[in-house]
């Protein structure tokens, strides 16, 4: 009886030893697992994308903080297809899906701006060759209707006036669209403000308006270093777009005004005009995406490629005044 409880006491101990054994065991396990949830965790965090783990009933097993951002998007993919885009509240996403034993692995990837990218190197691209194409016929135009001013009768005069600045404004549409297809660069030299004045208010005179519209430009003269073909694009852009804001205004009359300071290092222009006010601010420098009923989406684009090539840019002011900023550097 004696050896049976000795031999039962040592069997007792194995097996407590054993019951510890594997605990520690366990234990260490269960530290290893931890950890590998951590860093399969700390992983999908990282990722630059919406990532979820579904159980194929479609419940979630584990999901980063982009997926729980866009949890939404997760009860419109189609679970059935692997590789595929989705257009989802305005923006775009690459939708891959993989399947391991009872999960379903998703990934959403932002590609909205890649999408605007491609989109806008294809509406250029087209732009640009419709640009080419129409130029010469436009030319033509613009040159017998020159003649034809010299030769018409003075009461149809005013006809062919309406023409010549119908032209003028697809001259510039075409010329705007090469220059944002090509790219803006500045051949620099010293001019005076009179001159670029001159140059605006000729331009002035090519726009058409219904309105009556005082035009108040900086008086004064001093010299900038710049492109004068260039800056004059910049503020006829400027000016044409107030007119417009004017015309669309309820009121008779207007106002553009255009004042004039500096410092250090910047010719700084105030540009201001009485027009209605701007709708969408964020689309302001966006290519093909105007404010206005009419436009082509390209003239603040331009003016701001303008302004940087000229040390500068371009900005809207905050307030109550509808006012933009330019400023020029003076190197």
């Amino acid at each position: 009886m004696p050896d049976n409880n000795e031999e039962i006491l040592e069997q007792l101990q194995m097996v407590i030893e054993q019951t510890y054994k594997v605990e520690e065991e366990y234990k260490t396990l269960r530290s290893s697992y931890d950890h590998l949830q951590d860093t399969i965790k700390n992983l999908i965090e990282f990722l630059p994308n919406a990532l979820w783990v579904l159980f194929e009933n479609g419940d979630v097993f584990t999901q980063n903080s982009r997926a729980l951002e866009q949890a939404q998007l997760l009860e419109v993919m189609d679970l059935s297809r692997s590789d595929y885009e989705i257009n989802f509240e305005e923006c775009s996403f690459l939708i891959k899906t993989s399947h391991y034993k009872d999960k379903v692995l998703i990934s959403a990837t932002d590609i909205t701006e890649q999408k605007r990218k491609e989109n806008l190197a294809t509406m250029g691209q087209m732009a640009a060759h419709l640009s080419h194409e129409i130029r010469n016929p436009i030319g033509s135009i613009s040159l017998l209707t020159s003649t034809l001013m010299k030769r018409v009768k003075l009461e149809n005069k005013p006809i062919v006036l309406e023409i010549q600045k119908s032209v003028y404004r697809i001259e510039r549409i075409i010329k705007a669209t090469l220059m944002f297809s090509k790219g803006v660069r500045a051949v620099k030299s010293p001019l005076n403000w009179s001159d670029l004045k001159e140059d605006i208010e000729t331009s002035i005179a090519y726009y058409s308006y219904s309105k009556e519209i005082r035009f108040e430009l900086a008086e004064g003269d001093f010299e900038i270093n710049g492109d004068i073909d260039l800056l004059s694009m910049l503020f006829s852009n400027f000016i044409f777009n107030a007119i417009d804001a004017i015309e669309e205004d309820e009121h008779e009359e207007g106002l553009v005004e255009i004042s004039y300071s500096e410092d250090e290092n910047f010719h700084i222009f105030k540009v201001y005009d009485s027009g209605v006010a701007i709708g969408n601010k964020a689309a302001l420098f966006e290519a093909f995406k105007s404010t206005k009923e009419k436009g082509n989406g390209l003239g603040l684009v331009l003016s701001q490629q303008i302004a940087h090539a000229h040390g500068g840019e371009v900005s809207l002011l905050d307030g109550d005044q509808k006012c933009f900023e330019i400023k020029l550097g003076k190197s």
